[in-house]
């Protein structure tokens, strides 16, 4: 149970540090315009030499940047749980922190998912009629990355949960 635990809380610190990365920097999409590699980010766009907060309010990226935040917020408070589940802190006896933890990674999985979903269509089907020459970048690619990440913290801690409930339940008839 506690390996699962231990790989659990690994897979979500790293998750969570991936996610504030991702939702802070400027590389989510590069192009090129007029012979100059520009970048953007969920917060500002960059020529060369320069960085612009992005003026309008743009709803996929505003959608994006409140689902990302969401994931890091509910990321954040499932590794809390999680640690006090790893030591028995016992201050909520009737609540079981195991399931709860990885419940909420399932939740950040779920709002990353959503986020890089609306990011992905919206983005393929404007820049990809607009511009020619464009890819998605590394900050991007870490998006996804926490996705995953995300994805095995909670099921490290569902199949801890499951290993902690096999035995009551055996115990109970």
């Amino acid at each position: 149970m506690y390996s699962f635990m231990g790989g659990g809380l690994f897979c979500a610190g790293m998750g969570n540090i991936l996610l504030i990365i991702s939702t802070a920097t400027d590389y989510w999409m590069q192009y090129r315009q007029s012979s100059n590699y520009m970048h953007q980010g969920l917060w500002r766009y960059c020529t060369p030499g320069k960085c612009f907060p992005h003026n309008a309010s743009i709803a996929h990226l505003d959608a994006t940047r409140a689902l990302m935040i969401l994931s890091l917020l509910a990321c954040f408070i499932g590794i809390i749980i999680g640690i006090m589940a790893f030591i028995h802190y016992s201050s909520f006896d009737r609540f079981d922190k195991t399931f709860a933890a990885g419940i909420l990674f399932f939740i950040s999985c779920f709002f990353v998912f959503l986020a890089m979903a609306v990011y992905t269509g919206v983005t393929i089907n404007y820049y990809g009629k607009r511009y020619g020459n464009w890819r998605f970048s590394w900050s991007y690619i870490i998006g996804w990355v926490s996705l995953v990440l995300t994805f095995f913290s909670g099921i490290f801690y569902m199949c801890a949960y499951r290993m902690h409930e096999c035995p009551r339940s055996g115990n109970s008839h």
